[in-house]
């Protein structure tokens, strides 16, 4: 049975790319493996289901078939055993005391190696989290850091060889070039013959004739790498930012991905409302009533703004323009929320001026 990806990222079938992702952004980092109460299992999963949603060729497929043709998700590997129910075959022989049968049989394991599913996917490195922090502004504006990481990185002096700088490298003896050996394994089904890749040059084909002298020839070493953060604007707190290949290294594979969680710091009296920002603004009861104007602070500096006669306590303003960024040339909105300030302490003239009012019903 194909795995349902939209329940394993906890989505609607007609969910949009951006409700996918931001689901997926959640999810990975709560089971990410490198926090406290992380699952990898569950990591991984979730990994695979975004893989095939946010593709639209594999979402396409997968909406019509229940599978992604061609690269090992979701079954494809094992068309030609579609509907036979594997799990109930192993449970027929695991834990048969004295049926003849050992315990230590993993069918998923065998059909697996068999059909090459589990071979042909590309070793990959270890994908890294970290926290980043930055205030309101930057979250409104976007912005670009710099970070320094400690992390296993391809080695740039053999650029991942593991050769020395000048040398040639030479075909593996173990494998005779081909990458790959092959195994037999005995099974309840009989023999098998298998391929693995070759352990002494990691399905390469080729080892260095000279090691190279910075990394000894894994081709890998660990050091301290500056890694540019791309922050979009817009960005809120909590979520979560993706960079490909700048994760941990590894030796004849791929890097894993790099994960930054981002925290916006709270502005004392600026709020975020989707593309709008928000912001109470104080004004006498006599400008409420004739109407003024007020320089404020914004994040773009001071502007000022005319407040209409007659506006009530709670109306709001819209200054266009002055808002999120959304494109090069688009915006959100700053709205400004009317707070009617009631002065505590009042002279005896301007008492009598406020009773004449109110005789007249004001």
């Amino acid at each position: 049975m194909s795995k349902d990806y939209y329940k394993i990222l906890g989505v609607e079938k007609d969910s949009s790319k951006d409700e996918i992702k931001k689901a997926f952004r959640v999810l990975a980092h709560k089971y990410h493996p490198d926090k406290k109460n992380g699952d990898e299992a569950k990591f991984k999963e979730v990994n695979e289901a975004y893989g095939v949603l946010s593709n639209d060729k594999k979402r396409a497929e997968y909406d019509s078939y229940g599978r992604v043709f061609g690269d090992g998700v979701g079954g494809a590997g094992f068309g030609g055993f579609e509907g036979f129910d594997f799990g109930g075959f192993s449970d027929a022989f695991s834990g048969a005391n004295g049926s003849g049968f050992g315990t230590e049989f993993d069918l998923g394991d065998i059909f697996g190696e068999f059909f090459g599913g589990r071979e042909r996917r590309q070793k990959r490195g270890r994908d890294i989290s970290i926290d980043l922090e930055i205030n309101f502004a930057e979250s409104v504006f976007g912005i670009e850091r710099r970070v320094l990481i400690s992390k296993n990185s391809k080695c740039a002096e053999c650029d991942g060889t593991g050769a020395k700088k000048g040398t040639e490298l030479k075909t593996c003896e173990v494998c005779n070039g081909r990458g790959r050996i092959k195994e037999t394994r005995r099974s309840i089904l009989g023999s098998f013959t298998t391929e693995t890749a070759c352990r002494e040059c990691l399905g390469a084909g080729k080892i260095p004739k000279e090691v190279c002298t910075t990394c000894r020839g894994a081709g890998i070493f660990n050091k301290q790498e500056e890694i540019v953060i791309k922050v979009p604007a817009g960005i809120n707190d909590g979520e979560m930012i993706r960079i490909s290949g700048m994760g941990e290294g590894i030796s004849k594979g791929e890097s894993g991905d790099l994960y930054v969680k981002i925290h916006v710091a709270k502005h004392p009296i600026l709020k975020k409302e989707g593309t709008n920002i928000v912001m109470p603004l104080d004004i006498k009861i006599t400008d409420s009533i004739l109407g003024g104007k007020y320089n404020i602070d914004t994040l773009d500096g001071k502007i000022e703004v005319k407040i209409p006669e007659g506006s009530k306590d709670g109306d709001v303003l819209r200054v266009k323009g002055r808002g999120v960024v959304i494109s090069k040339s688009k915006r959100g909105d700053l709205l400004l929320k009317l707070k009617i300030r009631i002065p505590q302490n009042v002279s005896r003239k301007a008492k009598k001026f406020f009773e004449e009012l109110r005789d007249e019903g004001i």
